[in-house]
């Protein structure tokens, strides 16, 4: 599992289960001052609705001083803001994690390529949050 330059989508594989992957990620972005606005758990809400499907979970997260200036901009950037990590086992035993590619948020949104690096800041938190 890897990159997807096409499609913009990132990927890659945790060493931990989906509940520890999301906790370990959680915790390195709060670490650096990056607030998670929501955490969305798809499988819990599946079982609740008396569904069933393999564990799957997302954050929501960013920080306004990295997202407001690139909104200023372009307001429909509002719509890849804040951004997101979803993490879900693929039934194999594998966790797998996947977030939008930042250069891809960019190109989407016609956006100067030098605010690339306002969205890239936390794509080496996650992958080391998931590294054994």
């Amino acid at each position: 599992m890897s990159s997807q330059p096409d499609n913009g989508i990132i990927q890659f594989r945790s060493a931990f289960d989906v509940t520890t992957t999301i906790d370990n990620i959680r915790q390195a972005l709060e670490s650096h001052g990056i607030t998670v606005f929501a955490h969305i758990d798809f499988s819990g809400d599946a079982a609740r609705a008396g569904l069933t499907m393999q564990g799957e979970q997302m954050l929501i997260f960013g920080n306004p001083k990295a997202g407001t200036p690139l909104m200023q901009q372009v307001p429909l950037a509002g719509l890849d803001l804040p951004l997101k990590v979803l993490v879900w086992s693929d039934g194999q035993g594998a966790t797998c994690v996947a977030c939008n590619a930042p250069e891809y948020i960019i190109a989407r949104h016609g956006l100067p390529e030098a605010m690339t690096a306002n969205l890239a800041g936390p794509l080496p938190l996650l992958k080391q949050a998931v590294a054994g």
